[in-house]
């Protein structure tokens, strides 16, 4: 598996190098830059496991694209009428026949393998989770509860008259969620309207918010810096304007945010009267 890891990772690095542009040396870790090409730089464990089961696809479909376009070329200037005035009359090859069966199938199984363990490393939440954070979808703007340290916060988009330098057009909110670098971080999404989608592709996580239900997700930030997603899934007329902004920081920077949120939104409760401090209090 690591000989695939290493051609895969080598043959996709030299296609985006040699069209101009890659995935490794983006201007900024967690937003589109223009004219990019590739997936924005990893930014956790899943993310990373996702690029490399890109970069492998990339060089199979690539090789099969070339041997394709090679036959192509062989038959034509081979078997064209002018080369070859007399056509075979064979009807059958075996060794043919048995290639072109069993090497779609071992094909297959290179890419079904890593495929499913993408899949359960991508869905399974790990026990061990530090911190829970739960994202709730509305029409259209997000909501975030911290339930083990009971408070929350709505977070909308800033709009473009009141951008500051740096803050990025459609993606900055104006409250963005805190979590610490190197911790696992839960995730439980859900909606209060119709189906959200929280998304962040230097995270590798999208994962629908549907009212009346709770999905979960997780990531475990490598790297501190500002992270930005979108809502992905199709939920109305202002689906465009749901954006999702996470700071990365430190243990320490945390903590420090910790303390002072729990001050500043500790007030607000969950609709339903009843506090979120209170409510993690009981728990």
């Amino acid at each position: 598996m690591r000989f695939w890891h290493y051609l895969a990772t080598g043959f996709a690095s030299l296609l985006l190098t040699a069209a101009g542009a890659g995935v490794v040396g983006a201007k900024t870790t967690g937003q589109p830059y223009p004219w990019q090409m590739g997936f924005q730089a990893a930014a956790t464990p899943v993310k990373h496991e996702m690029a490399w089961f890109h970069d492998m696809l990339l060089a199979i479909i690539t090789l099969i694209s070339l041997l394709v376009l090679g036959l192509l070329i062989y038959v034509m200037v081979k078997f064209n009428a002018k080369a070859n005035p007399t056509p075979s009359r064979t009807t059958h090859n075996t060794v043919i026949e048995v290639l072109w069966t069993v090497v779609p199938i071992v094909i297959l199984l290179i890419v079904t393998i890593p495929s499913v363990r993408l899949l359960y490393f991508q869905n399974t939440v790990p026990e061990n989770a530090e911190i829970t954070i739960k994202a709730i979808g509305h029409q259209w703007y997000w909501s975030y509860e911290y339930p083990d340290d009971g408070f929350g916060f709505d977070a909308l988009m800033v709009d473009e008259a009141s951008l500051q330098d740096g803050q990025p057009r459609l993606l900055t909110a104006d409250n963005a969620v805190v979590v610490p670098t190197g911790k696992i971080v839960r995730l439980i999404a859900t909606a209060d309207d119709v189906i959200h989608a929280w998304a962040i592709p230097a995270f590798g996580v999208k994962v629908d918010t549907v009212p009346g239900k709770l999905n979960e997700a997780w990531f475990q930030v490598e790297r501190p810096g500002i992270y930005y997603g979108q809502c992905s899934e199709l939920c109305g007329v202002n689906h465009a304007f749901m954006p999702i902004e996470v700071h990365a920081v430190t243990a320490e920077e945390y903590d420090a945010w910790l303390t002072t949120a729990k001050e500043e939104y500790a007030h607000l409760d969950d609709g339903n009267g009843v506090g979120l401090a209170e409510r993690a209090q009981a728990r």
